[in-house]
C-alpha cells in the first residue's frame, strides 16, 4: 500500500477531498496539518551528527545495511 503527500491550495481542499472520496480504491483520507518535530528529537539528531563527524567509524556502510535489510 502506498501513501502520497499532496500540497494543494486551501481554497481547493474540499473539492479535492470530494474527488478522493469518489474513488473506490482510496482506503483512508487524512488531513495532516503542520508537522512539528519536538526539540528533544532534534537534539538527539544533533548529538548523533556530532558523534559521526568526530568519529566516522560509528557510521554503517550503506552496502552492509542494504544487504542486512534484504536478508
Amino acid at each position: 500500500m502506498k501513501q502520497i503527500a499532496v500540497t494543494i491550495p486551501d481554497n481547493k481542499e474540499s473539492l479535492f477531498i470530494e474527488l478522493l472520496k469518489s474513488l473506490s480504491f482510496v482506503k483512508r483520507i487524512e488531513t495532516i496539518e503542520d508537522f512539528v518535530i519536538p526539540e528533544e528529537q532534534k537534539q538527539i539528531v544533533r548529538q548523533r551528527m556530532k558523534a559521526s563527524e568526530s568519529d566516522p567509524s560509528v557510521l554503517l556502510k550503506w552496502d552492509e545495511v542494504k544487504h542486512k535489510i534484504k536478508c
